[in-house]
């Protein structure tokens, strides 16, 4: 028997099934009938019956196994006398008193094999490791399995080869591009069915060709598993048992028809579920590789006849599903350094005793015989859907709506729609582009690099990271065609950082590979800019540090930033900086020493004007028609009449998407007349952005804050203009009602007290419209939003017993 390395292998030749019984001589026969009783891979020939002999000792095993090696020459009667006490090794065991001309034999009885795990197995010219996925034989059709063609057959010559082939989405069926009724001229993309299964879609009989007479089509082991006539599974441990034969731990997969609830709708044809059943097999099942993927996976494979997709997985007890993504990584065993891949055609041809002895004790007989009888026995799929226990309590089929093959324009928009997605391209800002690019460009070529530090500045939404982050992906093209010189670049979030000073950490990290505590990176991080001792391979390359959120790294005397400003003015340092905050003016609130170094480049990136926000989301929904040209230009007047946030604008745009896909799957329920089903169906219309804005900006946080007292109010403008003005999220409580006071004084309003405003603030605090920090309340006590800025501007801006509250907003 071959077995190939990979699923894609050269032709095998037929090999023998663990179900055949096979012929042996009447004084020593080996039974191969079942795989419970397993045996070495070599020939068995005639030899002379030798006399009996303990199992337990190793020149026994060494000697029957040179009876099988040199089968011509007659075995010599062994005198094997009762078994001795085993004594350590290298040691001869002591003569009795009452014998002393007697002597133990040479060799003394030894522990017996053991079982030796490996993590890669060569076996029959196939390579096999853990978390391979392969195909395995079953016994009941164990001799059909010797088929097993390189190619398929066409459905309709019957033929392989001679051309490219395309696959049915439908009953995957191959068919020559020749063949097909009418011919086609390239394969044709996105899913395709076969003239046949289209027929048969609309409720006609199709009448298939059949093979001409004499001939029989050849099933792949690919249809044998999707027929049940297969096994698949996922090798979990190999290991070598102490008789020589070579044994695997795997988890089964199984087929949608197999589980109870049966095949769905929306399963598609390849599709496999593993289950948490898990089994003992022989080597000798296993045919060869296959490949299970992952849905990520899957859409990116490209061709192959052997592959497989899988996102669930199956509870052969409970009968319900989860999906793989959600089940936490179980703990894996740790793999020996040392441990080499084993070759199961080279076993046993050592003829010393170190290569044959273990140093652990053997396990019983009785427990290996009932794992060996465990083969095959405890497959998942070999149940047929059967019901266990409580009945069908628990059995729970995957809803329609979480997986679907053929995704809605609607489901479409709300994917493209997500903050989290990445899109193809940054429109509105290729000007702000440019000049980060040219900047970043100019610091890589020059090769010292000195003071480089460049400030971006702009309110919330407005793309200032993405911007940076799509030219840095740039750049790296640009690196990888061989037109940019090699440079290093570091990206680290100041909302990540547990403190000011842990930036040293990262970007020693960064550059060495290695953790150490700030103070120490602090230090080598000071040599290695300041001409001393490198670090890291890449000493000098350009290092380009982008800093997000660069006002949260300041601290009482502004020791962290003074020296990050400072590391690019240092001779042969190769530091380019790159900073980026919300606030405009964070370089004149910084010490002169600083601000001195933050040099006098500066990048403004201003709030979106609706047109720009139209263009962005009419370039997210490029090729999607789910939303109507006047719902996209009100979201877009909407938001930039209150912010300019881009973030604002996509979150009302996918929460209008979700309501029309509601309103749409409602309607097909209800079964509603044909006119008022298709009035607006599958598309975003004016009433569900007005539903989206009406709950994003109507909820009971808002309500709060429209309802809370007039201080309450003053105080949480005041927590916004702040915000605006230093950049930081969070205020002292006495620099607030500062603000307050002065601001009451200005607008002839009654001027509070502290013991008002501290009671305010506590009210506030209580119901989470601003978060207080733990103490007792004293005027150093800080305090911060949390909410966004924008709902409080929605909130407020048109107050009637507070108008002049706009003027701050």
């Amino acid at each position: 028997m071959d077995l190939a390395a990979t699923p894609s292998r050269s032709k095998s030749k037929p090999r023998s099934s663990p179900a055949k019984p096979v012929a042996a001589p009447a004084e020593s026969r080996m039974d191969l009938c079942t795989p419970s009783k397993p045996t070495p891979r070599r020939k068995s020939k005639s030899t002379a019956s030798p006399a009996p002999m303990s199992p337990a000792t190793r020149s026994t095993v060494r000697h029957s196994r040179r009876l099988l090696e040199t089968p011509t020459k007659a075995a010599p009667e062994v005198q094997v006398k009762a078994t001795p006490t085993p004594t350590s090794r290298g040691k001869r065991a002591a003569p009795s008193p009452k014998t002393p001309a007697q002597r133990e034999p040479k060799r003394q009885k030894r522990h017996p094999r053991k079982r030796a795990y490996y993590w890669k197995v060569v076996y029959d010219g196939g390579e096999f490791e853990v978390g391979d996925d392969v195909y395995v034989k079953r016994r009941e059709a164990a001799e059909s399995d010797a088929e097993d063609p390189e190619e398929e057959e066409c459905r309709v010559c019957f033929r392989t080869g001679g051309g490219v082939m395309v696959e049915c989405d439908a009953c995957l069926g191959g068919f020559h591009l020749r063949c097909v009724r009418p011919p086609l001229r390239r394969v044709p993309e996105g899913d395709w069915a076969c003239p046949y299964c289209e027929v048969e879609r609309a409720g006609k009989v199709a009448e298939r060709p059949r093979p001409p007479e004499g001939k029989r089509i050849k099933r792949t082991a690919r249809e044998k598993l999707l027929s049940s006539d297969l096994w698949a599974a996922r090798i979990e441990s190999l290991w070598r048992e102490p008789d020589g034969t070579f044994w695997a731990k795997v988890r089964w997969y199984i087929i949608p028809e197999e589980t109870a609830a049966g095949r769905q709708p929306h399963n598609l044809r390849r599709e496999l579920y593993r289950t948490n059943d898990l089994g003992d097999i022989e080597m000798e099942t296993i045919l060869r590789h296959c490949s299970v993927m992952s849905p990520k996976d899957f859409r990116d494979a490209n061709d192959g006849d052997d592959v497989f997709y899988c996102e669930y997985e199956y509870d052969i007890h409970w009968h319900n599903f989860k999906r793989l993504v959600d089940i936490d990584d179980e703990l894996e065993t740790k793999e020996d350094p040392n441990d080499k891949p084993y070759n199961a055609g080279d076993d046993y041809n050592s003829d010393t005793d170190e290569d044959s002895e273990y140093d652990e004790e053997e396990e019983s007989t009785s427990s290996f015989s009932a794992r060996r009888n465990q083969s095959h026995g405890l497959a998942a799929n070999s149940r047929k859907g059967r019901i266990y226990g409580l009945q069908k309590i628990g059995i729970r089929k995957i809803p329609e709506h979480v997986r679907c093959h053929q995704k809605t324009e609607l489901e479409k928009a709300k994917a493209t729609l997500l903050l989290a997605t990445l899109p193809k391209s940054l429109p509105c800002r290729d000007k702000e582009m440019e000049e980060i690019s040219i900047f970043v460009k100019d610091a890589i070529c020059n090769d010292q690099c000195l003071g480089r530090c460049l400030y971006i500045h702009g309110v919330p939404g407005t793309g200032k990271t993405m911007s940076a982050l799509a030219v840095m992906r740039r750049l790296r093209s640009e690196f990888d065609s061989g037109t940019l010189r090699p440079y290093c670049f570091i990206e680290i979030n100041g909302l990540k950082l547990a403190s000011p000073e842990n930036i040293y950490k990262v970007v020693y990290e960064q550059l060495s590979g290695h953790r150490v505590g700030w103070k120490k990176a602090l230090h080598y991080l000071t040599e290695h800019f300041s001409g001393g001792t490198k670090i890291g391979k890449q000493a000098n390359q350009p290092i380009i540090l982008l800093i997000d959120e660069l006002d949260l790294l300041l601290t009482r005397n502004q020791s962290v930033l003074y020296n990050i400003l400072d590391w690019p003015t240092k001779p042969n340092s190769n530091l380019v900086v790159i900073g980026i905050a919300n606030t405009m003016d964070l370089p004149e609130k910084l010490l002169p020493r600083i601000s001195s170094r933050m040099g006098i480049q500066r990048l403004c990136f201003g709030p979106y004007s609706y047109r720009q926000l139209q263009e962005i989301i009419t370039s997210r929904l490029k090729g999607i028609d789910a939303f109507e040209e006047q719902a996209i230009e009100f979201a877009s007047r909407k938001v930039a009449a209150m912010s300019g946030d881009a973030r604002r604008a996509l979150e009302i745009c996918r929460r209008a998407a979700e309501f029309a896909d509601y309103r749409v799957k409602q309607s097909r329920q209800s079964a509603q007349s044909t006119a008022s089903a298709n009035k607006g169906d599958g598309v975003v219309c004016m009433g569900d952005i007005e539903a989206a804005i009406q709950e994003v900006f109507q909820a009971p946080h808002i309500q709060v804050m429209k309802n809370c007292p007039k201080f309450g109010k003053v105080i949480l403008v005041a927590l916004v203009h702040e915000l605006y003005k230093s950049g930081l999220g969070e205020v002292m409580f006495d620099k607030l009602a500062t603000t307050v006071s002065s601001w009451c004084h200005a607008n002839r309003e009654l001027v509070p007290g502290y013991d008002t405003l501290v009671k305010i603030c506590c009210k506030l605090g209580e119901s989470k419209i601003i978060l207080c920090e733990e103490g007792s309340k004293h005027k150093l006590q800080k305090l911060q939003l949390n909410y966004p800025s924008d709902d409080v501007t929605f909130a407020l801006k048109e107050s009637p017993d507070l108008p002049w509250l706009s003027k701050y907003l």
